[in-house]
């Protein structure tokens, strides 16, 4: 019980902050580019390692805890469904170029910073 209570709770905020800062993003940058959508993709890989420094290097998650944070808030935060669809629709307007950029970027700047957050995660 305690298991999907975390996931609920986690789930829950995550997808609250994925509302907020995407819409945030999209007010400041603007909606030609799916800029909300890579800017939480990215940060949601630098959040997920750190958090898997601090459970697998550090051990101070205990396994409610990486339910609650890992599986609960970075998934519901995270939006690689999106970022799929934003490309596709890219891919439908004519926009091949935007689309390669979107997910080039989406992949290599969320592999970057997920490697910067589990390094960050064990100097902590």
């Amino acid at each position: 019980m305690i298991k999907l209570l975390n996931l609920i709770i986690g789930g829950t905020a995550g997808t609250i902050a994925r509302y907020v800062l995407a819409g945030a993003v999209y007010r400041l940058i603007g909606v030609g580019f799916p800029y909300g959508t890579l800017v939480i993709n990215v940060s949601g890989c630098f959040i997920l390692g750190i958090l898997v420094a601090l459970a697998e290097k550090k051990f101070m998650l205990n396994p409610d805890m990486r339910i609650l944070l890992m599986v609960g808030f970075c998934g519901a935060f995270t939006t690689f469904s999106t970022l799929i669809l934003e490309t596709d629709n890219l891919l439908k307007s004519g926009e091949g170029l935007k689309a390669f950029t979107n997910i080039f970027a989406s992949v290599m700047l969320g592999f970057i910073l997920f490697k910067a957050g589990s390094l960050l995660g064990e100097l902590i």
